[in-house]
């Protein structure tokens, strides 16, 4: 073999490469290429999903602001790092931590609970409200007790009802029902539609008109639900009515452009018809949660957002995307973003318009 010479290597500078100190240095025209940043909440998501559920552990918003996906070892890191995102070395996998929820959810249903995996604490998160007997909470601890510190129990105060309201306030109105319009939303033929809290619709309230000048909206027809999960589907028939794709926020009319899955952590805004708009954040985005009366919904988002009687049906935003649509909430006084022990829950808005081949607008 031909031995490198000082010579040979003058000769391939123009190639890109300079020999300095017995270090072959390659310029910038030759170097390995740096993947962009992570910071889409969507394809951290897919990412954690393509890696797999025994070697992730979900992707979260740390209290920085920076998404952050979870791996359970160094290899997987690496992989995480090569594609543009930050790791998290954690214990719990997503498969280990859904079994535990998978677990939870076999018990009878307990008014007042919920529970859900937490991807920023690698925990199941078990909260337990108002109400919760002695025997039912012992039910829970005994399974908590069999997985470690891989569950988390915590106690706070209210209980969860529906956000439904029968005073006056602005909104949608069912003769005396009150709930918040939601998104709007649309078929492939251009048909539009609104969205709000199936509750709202129950007990036969299917006409729904301006809570301002009585103009009427819409009909509920099939498309509801009221557990497991929380959703209407209104059919746009007044006349007159223009659905604009814009959800009005602050005194303004804010454009919805597009719908995906919340991601743990992420800062969120509502609107709702009673309380005043608020900011607040995703607190778990896959909960299993029992309201007071005994209904059971499964795969709600959990904020730290708070609402009122009234709110039921408004839209969860962030950006332009819709997120989701209020349900329930613990909250007993006004609302206000910095009270950190309120829990509102919200009906994911994008497995609505999977299920209806629907979009908004």
């Amino acid at each position: 073999m031909r031995s490198r010479s000082v010579r040979h290597v003058g000769a391939v500078l123009g190639l890109g490469s300079l020999l300095i100190g017995g270090l072959l240095i390659q310029s910038a025209s030759q170097a390995v290429s740096v993947p962009a940043a992570l910071t889409d909440p969507v394809q951290a998501s897919k990412l954690a999903t393509d890696l797999g559920a025994d070697r992730t552990g979900g992707a979260y918003y740390d209290d920085s602001g920076r998404l952050v996906v979870a791996v359970t070892d160094q290899a997987t890191a690496d992989a995480v790092r090569r594609a543009g995102g930050t790791p998290q070395v954690v214990s719990y996998s997503t498969a280990a931590l859904n079994s535990i929820h998978a677990e939870l959810d076999q018990l009878p249903a307990i008014p007042n609970t919920s529970w859900g995996v937490d991807p920023s604490t690698n925990r199941v998160s078990v909260e337990i409200y108002d109400g919760v007997s002695a025997a039912d909470r012992a039910q829970i601890e005994a399974i908590a007790a069999k997985r470690g510190d891989a569950v988390q129990i915590e106690k706070l105060p209210g209980t969860l009802k529906p956000t439904v309201d029968l005073p006056a306030g602005v909104g949608i109105t069912s003769d005396w029902k009150i709930c918040t319009a939601g998104f709007n939303v649309q078929n492939t033929n251009g048909d539009k539609f609104f969205l709000t809290s199936g509750h709202c619709v129950t007990g036969g309230y299917r006409t729904w008109n301006k809570r301002t000048g009585g103009a009427l909206l819409g009909v509920a027809t099939s498309r509801w639900q009221y557990g497991p999960s929380d959703y209407a589907v209104i059919d746009y028939t007044g006349p007159g009515v223009v659905a604009y794709g814009t959800v009005f926020y602050n005194s303004a009319h804010h454009q919805i452009t597009g719908s995906r899955y919340v991601s743990d952590g992420e800062p969120v805004k509502r609107v709702g018809t009673i309380s005043k708009d608020l900011v607040g954040t995703v607190l778990l985005p896959s909960t299993t949660v029992t309201y007071q009366d005994g209904t059971r919904l499964d795969y709600m988002i959990k904020t730290s957002l708070c609402a009122q009687t009234g709110d039921s049906g408004g839209p969860l935003f962030s950006g332009t995307a819709a997120l989701g649509i209020t349900s329930a909430s613990t909250t007993n006084r006004a609302c206000d973003s910095n009270v950190s022990d309120d829990r509102t829950f919200y009906e994911p808005v994008q497995a609505v318009l999977n299920q209806y081949g629907l979009k908004v607008y």
